[in-house]
């Protein structure tokens, strides 16, 4: 089945708060270009360096202003047409990469394995799609794979009680997070359980040590069920901005991955990153995340991404 949360009013108000950054530098940038002045090349170069500022990426960026350029060349256009203009390109570049995270309940249970850096936000990611997975009636169990820091046990354990999940955790700080993850899947097996995420140690992509114990809890996971992980996320920081490109290097060169979740949205005026991210890997994205609260990591809508960080009828 796919895990399908309806984007009411709330959330569209809060990806707008979250993407009020990015959407301001750039609308604010487009006003000042185009003031009494036709699109000439000095206004596409200027226009170029704004979305590049947003953490696009070069290429992406080009060519966006120059498809842009084969329509309004020349002529005399508003700075809502150039925002509608781009976010109609951005929507096209982001739609191919637009998924949902589909849970197959005739593999129970479905093992989502979720990776990422330091300070991503990958405990608090899974705290929420926890949510969203037990409020479209799917039982959940959580794995506190992160046996290094106790904080993130605790924090996990924190999460299974707000989301009515059970929590598998070694409470020896630095203990095996392979051995977590067996006696997880071996539980849920047996509980029917529908959904296990399992939390995985925050790592430097350059620490290939830690990489390593990333499959190392595949191979041992699959001692119980041969075709777990199902799926496979890796959590992408958008305040990082181009770093984000070398992890997502470093971890699939690694493991496979599945798909994107980019967090933290609101905390800079990166959000470009995440269109960037997608026409550099094509990797799905199928979550976005701009801010704290249980509701405020939603599935991504490529339209309605694209028209929030242009500013479109903002």
């Amino acid at each position: 089945m796919s895990v399908d949360i309806s984007k009411d009013k709330s959330w569209l108000q809060r990806l707008r708060q979250g993407l009020a950054r990015s959407s301001s530098q750039i609308s604010e940038g487009i006003g000042s270009i185009l003031f009494a002045r036709k699109l000439d090349q000095n206004a596409l170069d200027e226009l170029e360096e704004i979305l590049i500022s947003a953490d696009m990426g070069v290429q992406t960026a080009g060519e966006l202003v120059s498809s842009l350029a084969k329509d309004k060349f020349g002529k005399e256009v508003s700075p809502e047409e150039i925002k509608q203009n781009l976010a109609e390109n951005i929507a096209n570049i982001l739609r191919p990469v637009a998924r949902s995270i589909h849970i197959d309940k005739s593999s129970k249970p479905h093992v989502v394995l979720v990776s990422g850096v330091n300070g991503t936000g990958k405990t608090t990611t899974i705290g929420k799609l926890a949510h969203q997975f037990h409020e479209s009636g799917l039982k959940v169990m959580l794995a506190a794979g992160d046996t290094f820091r106790a904080a993130a046990v605790e924090q996990l354990k924190v999460w299974g009680t707000r989301t009515n999940s059970f929590v598998v955790a070694n409470n020896v700080e630095g203990g095996d997070a392979a051995a977590v993850a067996f006696e997880a899947i071996s539980l849920a097996q047996k509980e029917n359980i529908d959904v296990l995420l399992v939390d995985t140690a925050g790592r430097l992509q350059n620490k290939s040590h830690l990489m390593e114990e990333l499959s190392k809890i595949e191979r041992v996971m699959r001692k119980v069920d041969p075709l777990a992980p199902q799926t496979r996320l890796l959590v992408l920081d958008a305040t990082t901005g181009q770093n984000a490109h070398n992890q997502v290097e470093a971890f699939i060169s690694a493991i496979d991955i599945d798909a994107l979740i980019v967090t933290k949205l609101d905390g800079s005026a990166k959000g470009g990153v995440l269109v960037a991210l997608a026409q550099r890997f094509s990797l799905p994205v199928v979550s976005v995340g701009v801010g704290e609260g249980i509701n405020d990591l939603q599935p991504f809508d490529p339209k309605l991404f694209a028209e929030t960080l242009m500013g479109v009828n903002n």
